[in-house]
């Protein structure tokens, strides 16, 4: 590890997406760099804002290519938008058909999925014991495949998916039938009568974001039986957490996922393997302050 004082090279990283200036990636990932003695430095690249705003996606991508990044995360709306501007996919990306880290290197983009292994661990470590007979999971996209594919590898019995796309919703159950078995998942339409033969709830939706504000079920819906997790986490505790947790619900807020995810893509965009209980407790710091 460099000493204080030491040169060392700048790791220029950053994170293409929409209304992304509440992300805590910026703070999560340069206090890490920090830690390991690194120059770390993270840009959002916001697309609801100038000059981005006037930029599309593989303009952005080649900004940031041409400025010497590392490599860029990739979120709402552009997980899946970004695979035909990518020159390779890791394993995980390719089954996904999504991505959320984007690696440059010697001409090559190569896109990675870090997202699934953080709900898995997320999950894991928050959810301990929650039945796990079924659940319903909203939102098919960029996320959504990700959630969905750590679901039941968690083992999840049967995944009922609801998208507002319903193509989208079929497609990602056919997916996940063919990888993990007939039967484990299937597209739905009626997210209440479903929800309420089912162990709990996942979202996977921009819904309860400050653009996206409101719920993305009928408050009545929720049972006290039911768990929840969430994927937003700008900000922490949105509306449908705070409905379950007035409601009794055990809860899992997306900052975790956030943590796990942003640990694998730290160590791709560097090289060096970043302390994740270290950046639980950075994220924790970021979330007190605001």
């Amino acid at each position: 590890m460099p000493h204080q004082g030491d040169t060392s090279p700048i790791v220029r990283v950053g994170l293409i997406g929409s209304d992304i200036q509440l992300s805590k990636s910026p703070g999560l990932h340069e206090t890490e760099g920090r830690a390991l003695g690194l120059d770390y430095r993270y840009t959002l690249f916001d697309t609801r804002l100038p000059p981005f705003d006037a930029m599309s996606l593989p303009e952005l991508l080649a900004h940031a290519e041409v400025q010497g990044f590392a490599g860029v995360n990739i979120t709402h709306p552009f997980k899946q938008a970004v695979l035909p501007h990518l020159t390779g996919l890791s394993d995980d990306a390719a089954m996904l058909g999504a991505v959320n880290t984007v690696v440059f290197g010697q001409g090559n983009r190569t896109g990675h999925n870090t997202d699934w292994i953080g709900f898995y661990e997320s999950f894991r470590a928050g959810l301990p014991g929650v039945a796990l007979g079924s659940a319903v999971l909203l939102g098919a996209g960029g996320a959504g495949v990700a959630v969905a594919h750590a679901a039941l590898k968690l083992g999840i019995g049967q995944l009922r998916i609801f998208d507002q796309d319903s193509a989208r919703a079929e497609a990602l159950a056919e997916a996940l039938n063919d990888r993990f078995g007939a039967g484990r998942a299937q597209a739905v339409r009626d997210v209440g009568a479903v929800l309420a033969a089912s162990d709990g709830l996942i979202h996977a939706t921009p819904t309860g974001m400050p653009a996206h504000p409101g719920l993305p079920i009928e408050p009545e819906w929720l049972r006290p039986e039911h768990w929840v997790a969430n994927i937003v986490y700008m900000p922490l505790v949105t509306e449908l957490l705070a409905l379950a947790e007035q409601r009794g619900c055990r809860t899992l807020p997306g900052g975790g996922m956030t943590v796990h995810q942003a640990a694998a893509a730290f160590e791709l965009f560097c090289g060096h393997t970043p302390d994740a209980a270290r950046m639980t407790r950075h994220f924790a710091d970021l979330c007190r302050a605001g």
